[in-house]
């Protein structure tokens, strides 16, 4: 165990980076990368399944065939056994496949977009639940750095349910439950998905802030202290929503991904307390594409890049930072048009690269102690 930690701080110092020694002023140290205005990368948290750390599991070569005399019709070798799966990672395996990898600035969780306490797949656990218990691994794992002061090395980041549609006005009871239980997990950057109005982030934002600080958030915490290393009087300081507070280190992101959100990006870029703009691309890919005479979505290539590029432009114009779902294949072209947030939505090779790609074209590869 301590060798595995050892090894993510020699990590560290490999790559020139020093997380104690970056000038943080936040706890969250996505906060000051974008106070700095530098990209900031990341990717999916690890997950069986999901080439977490790496590791790709390997598999087993088929056997070969004795021989006797050679009959006219050679006998049918009998089949190879099935390879037996990988043994699943514990949470703490997974944290530490996590920090292995300080070149990741936030691991992101879309695992709660359809419900934060319903069910899981196949009656397993709760996302929250599941969630909760990586959370637990990281800090088993030493995820927080405390001296000279507290900083995070993996901040969470997730999407939570839609706040309301059309056909579903917003819920206080639903939205407000939902958002606090995952600050309680630990969570320091919050995604609101398919935002098509305003008044979606307004409520959003407020539903992260306690009531002190004119918000709607529950005062019971859980143990969000725990997971930022801090007492709880620390973490009520520390646990507000910025820049609206400049000493906050809970973030407020909105996914735009409808045409309804498309319409109304530049009210929304201007809502204060919002950190950043987020193009869902995949999901506009469906917004964007018809049924042909085969029965295939067939994706308007044109209209989807023109929706993309309406939001950079809002992002543009009120100087948010604007983010983009990128791969290696894209990142850089991306970076080159404007983009400065990445949400890699995988933990594996594909994903490690476009960190490393992204750290190059934006020079953060030569962050120094």
């Amino acid at each position: 165990m301590r060798r595995s930690v050892a090894l993510a701080v020699v990590s560290v110092a490999a790559l020139g980076v020093s997380l104690t020694g970056q000038g943080n002023k936040h706890l969250n140290p996505v906060v000051d990368l974008l106070a700095a205005k530098k990209p900031v990368f990341g990717t999916a948290i690890p997950a069986n399944g999901g080439g977490g750390g790496g590791n790709r599991p390997g598999g087993a070569g088929g056997g070969a065939t004795g021989s006797t005399a050679v009959p006219t019709t050679p006998p049918t070798a009998p089949a190879p056994p099935p390879t037996p799966p990988p043994t699943p990672k514990t949470p703490l395996e997974l944290a530490k496949d996590a920090l292995a990898h300080p070149e990741i600035d936030y691991f992101f969780s879309g695992g709660m977009e359809r419900g934060v306490s319903t069910p899981g797949r196949n009656g397993g656990p709760a996302p929250i639940e599941s969630f909760t218990s990586f959370a637990n691994g990281l800090v088993e794992a030493g995820a927080i750095i405390t001296k000279p002061a507290p900083l995070l090395r993996a901040p969470l980041a997730v999407k939570t349910p839609n706040i309301s549609n059309a056909e579903r006005p917003a819920d206080p009871a639903v939205y407000v439950d939902s958002i606090s239980k995952q600050l309680n997990a630990g969570v320091s950057i919050i995604n609101f998905v398919e935002v098509d109005s305003v008044d979606e982030v307004t409520k959003g934002i407020n539903a992260m802030r306690f009531a002190s600080k004119g918000g709607t958030r529950p005062e019971a915490i859980g143990d969000a202290a725990k997971y930022w290393g801090v007492d709880e009087k620390t973490y009520r300081a520390k646990a507000d929503v910025w820049p609206l507070d400049p000493n906050g280190n809970l973030l407020a992101w909105a996914i735009i991904e409808t045409k309804e959100g498309i319409a109304n990006v530049r009210e929304i870029a201007q809502v204060k307390g919002l950190s950043a703009v987020i193009v869902g691309a995949g999901t506009l890919g469906g917004v964007f594409s018809t049924t042909n005479a085969e029965g295939r979505r067939v994706r308007d290539d044109a209209a989807w890049e023109a929706a993309i590029q309406t939001i950079l432009a809002a992002c543009k114009e009120f100087k948010k930072p604007c983010g983009y779902p990128a791969y290696e294949t894209d990142i850089e072209a991306r970076m080159k048009q404007g983009f400065d947030v990445f949400i890699i939505q995988t933990f594996s090779e594909r994903g490690f690269k476009a960190v490393e790609i992204g750290r190059q074209v934006s020079g953060r590869d030569k962050e120094k102690k």
